[in-house]
């Protein structure tokens, strides 16, 4: 019973900690409601009275931490309009907020980037505008940071300017840039916003152009700082630097002025603006950084922002206003207990009449826990409000620990600062010491020069004239003596000052003592010449004896001055010992922190330790997943070459045939893919950390192997017994030799030794196989093929040039024989001819440099040869294809002479043109299928073979034509005959229409007959056309058109066999 009686005041002890946390609390849900009300997806501009509460809350909390807290989990990648009002509040909080928010904002630095490259890449509006945005806040940030003189909000004196820009002239070029791009991003996002403003025709009273247009204040505001600190540092630099040297900043300069001064007037014009800021007015035309009088004529750029005195509007979902009294712990102990007795009369009635004492512990006891759950409630609120505090705590240690070691750096300069001025005193008091000296000297010398006077005086005749010199050392000894006094006013002023009048008092000091000494030689003269007027001066000795007295006081007064200069030197000596104590305090405090940063250093090698320690455990377990990566991909190319040999003995496989030709192309590539793997394995063995090059290797390997075996496989089911039982054989020995390399390779121990050369020997096997079951085309070597080429392609050439000859004499010939219409048809048929000879000509020799051009740019390091044996079915198209050509103009030129003999056929001159086109577009294509795709050269081959075709086109057009002009056409006059005759010339005429159609029809087919029997000739077999691997025969060769038939005795030269290449997709 006594301690539920004490509950209440345990409760009121800890009123005031429940109240901080009640007002943490109240804090933290007004700073959320204020971000989440201010930074939304609504097209409408941020209001000011949440902008208002989210800046106090950082001068609160001394920094932004509870805004980045609540602001990190806003989706600012899912909408533009929120990520603009986003940087808007950040860039409030940057200018009006506590001077700590700069650092919690740059703790995001990364997050703004990152959302500004986000927008920046997508196509919106604001998306581009919060691009902009995001690289104004950086620019900032960074600007601000490295600055930290200068606040965020730019309101700074010339004074802070000046310091923070020095005296070094680098420094101040470094800032004035630095500035030009600050005022650059503002300048950007402001014309950008106009522009966009412009173009969707929207107004300034709209909330969808006043979104746009809300943060265009701030621009405004840091726009008119930066124009003024900019002209003030040009200012400073054109009074340092050449005109010419800061040209380019005045271009610069003069731009920003225009763009600035065009959107300050724009923004003018604009009923938005008019009430919240009034924009300032800039001059007419930019400063004139050459004269530095118009520094003068600058004025400061004022931003007013007019108060608001208008109250504001609360909304339905604001927040309820911050009682002044928290009474709510107050009254909740003293009206608990009687709600609850008077509930729990009511529901179940007193118990024994209201005087049962168990019942009323039971009630006691059910509040005492009811208070202890509210207590631990308040505890866990109070622990998280402490680590929020603690949070913000740290982040404010951390920023007066960078204060710190900024004031650090402050103080080493200070203190050397405080050495040099050290030097430069021990400097002046050495040469005090020397004037001193001087001092010394001067009077010694005076006391001599008044010993010598008082000697010479009874000798002296010239007493009017001494007496006037003797004034005039009077009148520069009271000189020397303000002098002397000047000095010492400005010694106490500036110590800058001293060393300067130190050295002015030392050279009229020097200068003295030269005319003391001219005036001794003067006086020595004077005396010997007037010796013998000593008489004289016996009269005026009293005077003389008046003068003597006055350079005593002058002299007394010269040595109270010395002793006043003393007593100064004296002081100063004092102020350098105070000044070395100072020094000996800020070595100390300099050992102490040396002491502190060297204990700072041993926990930071200890950490540097511990991370070079996981780094070693991290590298040795990337060490052991990259080996199992390895493993994985062996295991995995083991069972690919498994299944290919598993195919070897598959029943069903040997119905799948494959070409000689393609088993040789896929046993080239294993054997490029075993060179990439035995680099890649040399590569992992020199580094273990990176294992991707192998695994690559590997992979193209296992398949290329593979494909190779089940190809090789393939092609032996069509060779010979002999051929098919090595070619097995190989194929077998092949997966074995690949499995044992990949067994080396899962183990560590064998790893070393794992080599690939055995694999290569078996697929070397293999091609040479292959090689050995191609189907002989053309009888040449290999090593021949070159010369082959330049001999067919110089054969070809001089074919045509012949052929040119011989045309050439047929036209003489037919001039002298014929004449009338006969002349003109073979004139026009020989100069069509001869025009197609041309283009031919021309068509060999660009299709000679196209193929020069190939060979160059793809033999590498190898002879044209080699480059010609690597490309053997190329080159053998090559030739095939300039012999159709130098074959079809020599038939030209027979055909053409026998036409103009009249004793062959012009249908034999048209096929002979047919024939010409299609053996130059398979020259075309041979010279194509390696030429590079832009190269000029196949451009002008194109060209060339488009000519030909045209010269051929006007061949056959002229050969039609003469023969039209040649031929009689009788005409048909059948008025004479009766109907029967007529019926009767109508059933012959069907008869010979019938033979003619059947003639064709045999023609036809001894056409078909002879196209096969060519290209069984050329080697490739017709059966091998028709079933093989599927392929139609015009896919197996030369593509050709159907031609008109030729005579028998013309047969073309035989083409080169293109491979025949079975679908990849049969054998899978």
């Amino acid at each position: 019973m006594n301690s539920i009686r004490q509950v209440p005041s345990r409760v009121k002890t800890k009123r005031t900690e429940t109240n901080l946390g009640a007002e943490r609390e109240h804090f933290d849900k007004q700073q959320l409601s204020s971000i989440s009300k201010a930074i939304n997806s609504n097209e409408a501009p941020v209001k000011e009275k949440h902008a208002r509460r989210i800046i106090l809350g950082t001068h609160r909390e001394k920094g932004a931490f509870t805004f980045w807290s609540y602001a990190l989990g806003l989706p600012l990648s899912s909408n533009s309009i929120l990520s603009w009002k986003f940087c808007h509040v950040v860039h409030k909080v940057l200018r009006d907020g506590h001077h700590n928010s700069l650092q919690d904002c740059m703790r995001h630095h990364s997050n703004i980037v990152e959302t500004g490259q986000l927008w920046g890449n997508l196509h919106d509006r604001y998306g581009q505008l919060v691009a902009l945005y995001a690289k104004l806040l950086c620019t900032k940030m960074e600007f601000h940071v490295k600055h930290s003189e200068i606040r965020a909000n730019l309101e700074v004196t010339d004074e802070v300017l000046e310091r923070v820009a020095g005296t070094d002239i680098n420094n101040v070029f470094q800032l004035t840039v630095e500035v030009f791009d600050y005022l650059d991003t503002e300048l950007r996002l402001a014309e950008t916003v106009i522009r966009q403003l412009n173009t969707s025709i929207a107004i300034s009273t709209l909330t969808s152009g006043q979104c746009r247009l809300s943060p265009l204040i701030q621009v405004i505001q840091d726009c008119s700082h930066l124009y003024h600190f900019t002209v003030k540092l040009l200012f400073k630099l054109h009074a340092c630097l050449p005109a010419d040297t800061l040209q380019g900043h005045r271009d610069r300069f003069h731009d920003q002025f225009h763009s600035l001064k065009t959107f300050f007037n724009k923004a003018r014009d604009m009923m938005y603006f008019k009430r919240l800021i009034q924009i300032p007015k800039l001059p007419e035309s930019p400063p004139n950084f050459l004269h530095a009088a118009s520094l003068a004529k600058h004025a400061r750029p004022v931003v007013v922002i007019p108060d608001e005195d208008e109250p504001e509007q609360v909304d339905d979902d604001d927040d309820d206003p911050e009682p002044l009294i928290n009474v709510s712990d107050v009254t909740v102990p003293s009206m608990a207990v009687p709600q609850q007795f008077d509930i729990f009369d009511q529901t179940f009635g007193p118990a024994n009449g209201g005087f049962d004492d168990r019942d009323i512990q039971i009630e006691n006891l059910k509040r005492d826990l009811e208070l202890l759950r509210t207590d631990l409630e308040r505890v866990k609120g109070e622990a998280q409000r402490y680590i929020t505090q603690l949070k913000s705590q740290i982040n404010s240690l951390e920023a007066e620990l960078e204060e710190q070691q900024v004031q650090k750096q402050r103080a080493l300069v200070e203190n050397e600062q405080l050495r040099m001025e050290l030097e430069a005193t021990r400097r002046r008091n050495a040469e005090h010491e020397s004037v001193q000296a001087t001092f010394g000297e001067a009077e010694t010398r005076a006391q001599a020069t008044e010993q010598r006077y008082n000697k010479l005086k009874e000798k002296h005749t010239e007493l009017v004239s001494s007496h006037a010199e003797l004034l005039r050392k009077s009148a520069d000894t009271v000189k020397m003596l303000s002098a002397t006094q000047q000095t010492q006013e400005e010694v106490e002023r500036t110590k800058q000052q001293l060393a300067f009048e130190v050295d002015r008092i030392k050279q009229d000091a020097d200068m003295k003592l030269e005319e003391q000494k001219f005036e001794m030689e003067k006086l020595k003269r004077e005396f010997e010449e007037k010796k013998a007027e000593v008489e004289r001066v016996k009269g005026t000795l009293q005077s003389n004896e008046k003068v003597g007295e006055q350079q005593t006081r002058s002299m007394s007064a010269l040595q109270a001055e010395k002793e006043r200069l003393m007593h100064s030197v004296s002081e100063k000596e004092a102020a350098l010992s105070a000044l070395r104590h100072a020094a000996q305090l800020q070595q100390s405090s300099l050992q102490q922190e040396r002491e502190r940063r060297t204990r700072e250093l041993g926990e930071l090698q200890g950490r540097l330790q511990e991370k070079s320690s996981r780094e070693e455990q991290l590298q040795q377990k990337l060490l052991e997943e990259q080996f199992s990566l390895l493993q994985g991909t062996v295991s995995e190319a083991e069972s690919i070459i498994q299944d290919a040999v598993a195919k070897l003995d598959d029943p069903l496989h040997i119905r799948c045939t494959s070409s000689p030709d393609y088993l040789v192309s896929r046993a080239d590539a294993t054997l490029g893919s075993i060179d990439k793997v035995k680099r890649g394995h040399s590569d992992y063995l020199t580094n273990m950390g990176d294992v991707g090059g192998l695994l690559r290797a590997l992979t193209q390997f296992s398949h290329l192997a593979a494909d190779t075996i089940i190809n090789g496989s393939a092609t032996a089911h069509m060779a010979p017994t002999d051929h098919a039982d090595r070619l097995t054989e190989n194929c077998r020995g092949c997966a074995t030799q690949s499995l044992q390399f990949l067994k080396d390779l899962k183990s560590k121990a064998s790893l070393q030794r794992a080599d690939p050369a055995s694999i290569r020997i078996v697929v070397q096997k293999i091609l040479r196989l292959g090689e050995e079951l191609r189907p002989k085309g053309v009888d040449v070597r290999q090593d021949e093929l070159g010369d082959l080429v330049d001999k067919e392609m110089a054969a070809t050439s001089a074919a045509i040039e012949e052929a040119v000859r011989r045309i050439d004499e047929m036209m003489n010939q037919a001039r002298k024989d014929t004449s009338g219409v006969k002349l003109e048809v073979n004139e026009r048929i020989l100069y069509s001819c001869t025009d197609l000879m041309k283009a031919i000509h021309l068509l060999v020799l660009t299709s000679t440099d196209l193929q020069k051009e190939i060979v160059e740019g793809g033999r590498g390091a190898a002879t044209i040869k080699e480059f010609y044996a690597r490309n053997s079915r190329w080159t053998e198209g090559l030739i095939s294809a300039s012999k159709a050509v130098g074959w079809g103009a020599t038939q030209m030129v027979e055909s053409a002479d026998k036409v103009v003999l009249h004793t062959g056929k012009y249908e034999e001159l048209i096929v002979c043109s047919h024939e010409i086109a299609a053996s130059t577009a398979q020259l075309v294509a041979s010279s194509k299928v390696k030429a590079d795709r832009n190269s000029t050269k196949l451009t002008a081959l194109q060209q060339a073979s488009r000519r030909v075709n045209e010269m051929a086109a006007n061949v056959v057009a002229s050969t039609k034509t003469g023969q039209e002009n040649l031929e009689d056409k009788d005409t048909m006059d059948f008025s004479g005959m009766s109907l029967i005759k007529l019926k009767m010339e109508e059933m012959e005429s069907q008869v010979k229409v019938l033979e003619l159609e059947n003639q064709l029809g045999n023609e036809r087919l001894r056409l078909g007959e002879l196209r096969k029997k060519h290209y069984d000739i050329a080697g490739v077999p017709a059966a091998g056309l028709s079933e093989g691997n599927g392929l139609a025969p015009s896919s197996a060769s030369e593509p050709s058109s159907p031609k008109p038939s030729k005579p028998s005795i013309m047969r073309k030269p035989a083409l080169a066999q293109k491979p025949n290449l079975p679908p990849k997709n049969m054998f899978r």
